[in-house]
């Protein structure tokens, strides 16, 4: 695990399944527009969660790009779910402020909540097509000019599936926060 902290705010960046983070409030989920069932993270988030999830998550879809909404974690061992739409690289433009907007929206609502433990996946870098060191870098640099303003927000953890986004996200994180 790496780590680094910011304005009083500990970044983690650590390998594993963002569906079992059992020390986290609330866990992001890479959504899709109608907040269903899908493959990679939305896949894994609903198959953990349960078909509660998204029966509760049913009447806030449609969501645009950039949005987030929350919802319980139900059989995660999360108390709540942020849901994020993520941008399609090389449609929805532009893409760096789209993606921006999600990590903002996300932490507004962890303040929001109070909540002070968070993780995110690299949000977009799947079937979305984000390339993996840009959408790492929109990350760090949102983190960097939010943490300041967080007063809930204590630990913000990015749950890497792979090496080699492992990789990407120490590369850039050390870029971004020296």
């Amino acid at each position: 695990m790496t780590e680094t902290t910011i304005s009083g705010v500990k970044i983690e960046l650590k390998r594993g399944d963002i569906a079992s983070q059992e020390d986290i409030d609330a866990v992001v989920n890479a959504a899709n527009a109608e907040l269903r069932t899908g493959g990679g993270v939305a896949g894994a988030i609903h198959r953990a969660a349960g078909p509660e999830l998204a029966e509760e998550t049913r009447s806030m879809a449609p969501i645009k790009p950039g949005q987030a909404v929350i919802s319980g974690g139900h059989n995660l061992p999360n108390e709540y779910v942020i849901h994020c739409l993520g941008p399609v690289y090389g449609r929805d433009k532009p893409e760096d402020e789209i993606l921006a907007n999600c990590y903002k929206n996300a932490l507004g609502l962890a303040e929001d909540n109070a909540i002070s433990h968070i993780a995110f996946p690299s949000i977009s870098t799947g079937a979305f097509g984000y390339p993996m060191k840009d959408a790492a870098t929109v990350a760090f640099e949102t983190v960097k000019e939010t943490a300041a303003g967080l007063s809930s927000v204590e630990l913000i953890r990015f749950v890497l599936w792979g090496e080699q986004a492992m990789d990407i996200h120490e590369e850039v994180m050390d870029e971004v926060f020296g």
